[in-house]
């Protein structure tokens, strides 16, 4: 799935089957559904697991356990506002 399809996708109620877990943690972000994206990515290990934990403890103004997931991700957020780091994620997790 390309960035253009993921973000036509938000128009629907449910994401596509077959998304990776930190790219329906951003759908459901995006759905105003903080805690089901939460969940989503809460216990992954992987850098794009953890890089979308801590934009999602960003989002909820948490930023001592944001950093914490940064550094796990290996990774520093460098977006000044959420919207521009959410589509950094979205077009990082979704070349095809």
């Amino acid at each position: 799935m390309n960035a253009e399809r993921f973000r036509a996708s938000m128009a629907l109620a449910e994401p596509p089957d077959g998304m990776d877990a930190p790219l329906e943690a951003l759908w459901w972000d995006a759905k105003g559904e903080w805690a089901r994206a939460h969940g989503l990515v809460d216990s992954l290990e992987t850098p794009e697991g953890m890089a979308v934990h801590a934009y999602l403890h960003r989002k909820e103004g948490v930023q001592w356990n944001a950093d914490y997931w940064y550094r796990r991700a290996g990774r520093g957020y460098h977006r000044p506002t959420l919207e521009a780091e959410w589509e950094a994620l979205v077009e990082a997790m979704t070349k095809e």
